[in-house]
């Protein structure tokens, strides 16, 4: 086939593609003049894409919000990408190695809605069995792997997730429950470079994770160690507590963990968004 064909068809694939990864990428439906604008297009350019991606199914139009969002045909896309499951190929062998520098359980999470995904969980031998096993759901400001993921976005795209009261379920005891406590916890997370969470999943466990890069600097998953909180102290000190009234265990604090593990959580993280984004 004819190169010179082909070529002048390019550019306007590319702007298809654009428009349709910018709707992806926003955390709610998104009107045409914002989309004109973010992606550099005309708004006439940017009306005829809609358009033709609305006939397609990959675009909804939102005619009473005059906003456009991810359509059927665009879930049944991700619907593939996900069977074929090339997150959880690329990162397996780093998770691999995590558990086996520390002996400890790993997992890699993924964000959908106000959920984590685990898509991985890699079970450290004699380590208690946890309930993030692959496809488990859970919600992402109780754990420390959507902590992880949502301290990478912006304040907006949160608000957006979390826009009151009903966006924390009140069956969970544990955590945070409001939007303000939310994002003064994730300020400490963006303070501190990683996320944590004690006691809030499984009693007697902490959760350390760091975000998963993408290119672009979007966190599309997370990885989390999850390591025993409780220190069994000597059987002479455990005689000890014993005559005291008190358990034969103390608890081991974020800080303690962090300065362990948090090293090895990194490096696995970082080799993960290497292998997403190699250089070209």
């Amino acid at each position: 086939m004819n190169a010179s064909r082909i070529a002048p068809q390019v550019p306007a694939a590319k702007n298809v593609l654009s428009v349709l990864r910018y709707v992806a990428m926003q955390a709610g439906p998104v009107g045409a003049a914002a989309i004109a604008r973010d992606v550099g297009l005309p708004r006439s350019t940017t009306y005829h894409l809609l358009t033709a991606l609305v006939e397609d199914g990959f675009v909804l139009h939102l005619a009473e919000e005059r906003k456009y969002a991810l359509g059927v045909t665009a879930h049944e896309l991700g619907t593939g990408y996900s069977r074929q499951a090339p997150l959880q190929r690329i990162a397996k062998f780093p998770i691999s190695r995590l558990v086996a520098r520390t002996m400890r359980t790993a997992h890699l999470a993924v964000m959908h809605g106000r959920e984590v995904v685990y898509v991985i969980e890699e079970q450290a031998k004699r380590q208690t069995e946890l309930v993030t096993k692959p496809g488990v759901r859970l919600p992402a400001h109780l754990t420390a792997s959507g902590r992880a993921m949502l301290a990478s976005m912006t304040a907006a795209q949160v608000a957006s997730l979390y826009p009151g009261p009903e966006a924390f379920p009140a069956r969970f005891e544990q955590g945070v429950h409001s939007a303000p406590a939310l994002n003064g916890l994730l300020e400490r997370v963006r303070a501190r470079g990683f996320s944590w969470e004690q006691d809030e999943i499984s009693e007697g466990f902490s959760s350390l994770a760091v975000p998963v890069l993408d290119r672009s600097g979007y966190a599309v998953a997370s990885v989390t160690l999850t390591v025993s909180n409780r220190k069994v102290v000597t059987p002479a000190a455990a005689m000890g507590n014993a005559r005291q009234g008190s358990a034969p265990a103390r608890a081991i604090g974020v800080d303690e963990l962090a300065e362990r593990w948090l090293p090895d959580v990194t490096r696995c993280a970082a080799e993960i968004s290497r292998r997403l984004s190699p250089s070209d």
